[in-house]
């Protein structure tokens, strides 16, 4: 009988829990032993390890979070730490592992897989960064932000103020660049497109002057330090500039349809790859498809959103 482990890493992602148990019972319906793997590479490592059934993965699919609990191991990015890990699977007779995370999460898969293990990868960070996918949790986090868009937008009104409103996103403005073209964001600011700070302006003023009372500004987090920008704004317009820093609020709360959706389908993929004899792959979703990737082209690609959606939100913000 095939074993399979699960297992979640990195920065959580809400729509996790759908994958988790997509994978538990799918695996359970082709006749494998499944084990969750708490605290992802750290439990790995330290053989924290549980059976599952249909029962241990019962009423989460719309829960945000991650059952299995998540962390970042330095340890596990030593050859002595993936060696330890691969024992600890080797030891339970577990042939096969799925890891739901990020970039990096799906690099120490890689890297784990060169020792024998078959991966396979599941993409879940809101960053919405990992190439030839879309990924778990990024829309459930674009609804968050728009979500408080449009709170602070009443608030930004009655005051007649500008508002800055940090996202995450780290070094990917897909979150920035969807919420601010849903939000109708005057401004959006990116790391993949340089910092104007003469056209926000322009922007704001052209605004002032057609009697617009209040102005949206999306921020990348890390693409300009916000409450600098707010000074610098406010200088130049002389309008009264607040900063909103969504922060971790965007990570958690219930999936999105669209994201549990998605990751039950992944989820049941990643346990048919394994029937069909697939190793080292990650699942991922091409329109209406699902389709395996290599996790070596995976973690040699570089994604960057698409930038005509830069340009619908610069016409129709005029």
């Amino acid at each position: 009988m095939q074993k399979v482990g699960i297992l979640t890493s990195g920065g959580d992602a809400s729509g996790m829990n759908a994958a988790i148990r997509a994978v538990v019972r799918t695996a359970l319906y082709h006749q494998m032993e499944a084990y969750g793997i708490h605290l992802g590479f750290e439990g790995l490592m330290a053989g924290n390890f549980d059976p599952m059934s249909r029962g241990s993965v019962a009423d989460i699919i719309h829960r945000g979070g991650t059952i299995l609990q998540t962390s970042r191991s330095q340890i596990f990015m030593t050859g002595n730490g993936r060696e330890k890990a691969r024992d600890e699977l080797q030891k339970r007779g577990i042939q096969n592992l799925v890891i739901i995370g990020g970039n990096g999460s799906l690099r120490g898969g890689y890297e784990l897989g060169k020792l024998g293990i078959n991966v396979i990868g599941i993409p879940a960070t809101i960053d919405n960064d990992i190439v030839y996918t879309r990924s778990i949790g990024f829309d459930t986090a674009v609804n968050t932000a728009l979500e408080a868009i449009n709170r602070i937008r009443d608030t930004a009104t009655s005051h007649g103020r500008i508002f800055i409103i940090e996202v995450m996103g780290r070094h990917c403005g897909e979150i920035a660049l969807a919420a601010g073209v849903a939000g109708g964001a005057e401004s959006i600011l990116i790391p993949e497109i340089e910092t104007d700070l003469d056209e926000v302006t322009r922007k704001i003023k052209q605004g002032t002057q057609r009697g617009k009372l209040h102005s949206i500004i999306i921020l990348a987090e890390g693409v300009y330090p916000v409450m600098e920008l707010a000074q610098e704004i406010e200088k130049r317009t002389g309008k009264d500039t607040r900063v909103s820093i969504l922060g971790h609020t965007q990570r958690g709360g219930t999936p999105t349809a669209v994201d549990r959706i998605m990751a039950s389908r992944m989820g049941m993929a990643a346990v048919d790859f394994i029937v069909e004899g697939k190793r080292n792959i990650m699942v991922a979703e091409e329109g209406d498809r699902i389709l395996p990737v290599p996790l070596q082209e995976v973690i040699r690609g570089t994604r960057t959103p698409e930038l005509a959606m830069f340009e619908i939100a610069r016409i129709l913000s005029i």
